[in-house]
């Protein structure tokens, strides 16, 4: 087999044995695909069996060069998962990745908006026109549920349980939650829903999908970072924020007002509370008042 025809298995078995998400074979694909452009400008012949690491460690530090430690990372992890499956199959006998570090990266803790911030975005969207509700809708769902872009273009309206006070969200590696869903929230969904989206004239296949488009398709994640770039512009909003930055000022916010992290772990649908963790930056002010709210001895 060729290098496409090990890259093709592997897909099918991230996406059938391993359960990820299709985000994540993409982006494996795509550094695969990556290290494979490398060896034909270098004309370096060899097969996935028969590379070794240091043709690997030379791509790593080429790349390196116009990459991030975080996107170094990402490339590192998607090799060794690649030869690691190889070994597991028989392919190999050895994995070339073993003696590859990966680098540091820390943990990086997005820009969190203040609660008038997003006052202040969603007073920024202008209501008179056809897409201004949905919009609307978006980011109050973004923000009122800690969604991830994904989860967000992939809502159905047969996910809304609305009575039972719960959304039903498609989560990384295809794992169902269910969250909790404000009345705010709820009231801006069914506004759209019933002002904006019945107008439509819906493509076939998206008749499901909750957020459209203006063509009646399932809106994609670079629409959303558009919308809220754009917003943040309109309002001066000096940060550089995304979708990501709402979810992460979700949590944030939840944790300041007195929620505990397993529940805000199970609403974001993190399988690690450490990774919960990472979101829940705290100031002194706050931990000075949990002290002085819980401690034994705050007196």
């Amino acid at each position: 087999m060729n290098w496409n025809s090990y890259i093709k298995s592997f897909q099918h078995y991230l996406k059938i044995e391993r359960g990820m998400s299709k985000n994540t074979i993409d982006n494996y694909t795509f550094d695969l695909q990556r290290l494979c452009s490398y060896l034909d400008e270098n004309n370096i012949s060899v097969s996935p069996i028969k590379i070794e690491d240091e043709t690997i460690q030379q791509f790593i530090y080429t790349v390196s060069k116009e990459l991030n430690a975080r996107s170094q990372a990402r490339i590192l992890s998607g090799l060794k998962s690649f030869f690691s499956y190889l070994l597991f199959e028989d392919y190999r006998t050895d994995n070339p990745m073993e003696l590859i570090e990966t680098p540091k990266i820390g943990r990086k803790l997005p820009d969190t908006l203040s609660i008038q911030d997003i006052d202040n975005l969603i007073a920024a969207i202008d209501l008179s026109k056809d897409e201004g509700h949905r919009n609307k809708a978006i980011l109050e769902t973004l923000y009122g549920c800690g969604l991830r872009v994904s989860e967000l273009v992939n809502l159905k309206i047969s996910d809304l349980f609305f009575d039972e006070g719960f959304i039903k969200v498609t989560g990384k590696g295809s794992k169902d939650r269910f969250v909790p869903i404000a009345k705010s929230t709820k009231k801006h969904i069914l506004l759209y829903k019933d002002s904006t989206r019945n107008h439509l004239q819906i493509a076939k296949g998206h008749e499901d999908t909750l957020f459209l488009n203006r063509r009646g398709k399932q809106l994609t994640r670079a629409m959303i970072f558009t919308i809220i770039k754009d917003l943040a512009v309109k309002i001066n909003l000096q940060k550089k924020i995304s979708p990501h930055t709402l979810r992460h000022s979700f949590a944030t916010h939840l944790l300041e007002n007195g929620a505990d992290l397993r529940s805000i772990q199970m609403m974001l649908g993190h399988e690690s509370i450490t990774t919960t963790e990472i979101y829940v930056h705290l100031d002194k002010k706050h931990l000075t008042q949990i002290i002085n709210s819980f401690h034994p001895r705050k007196n």
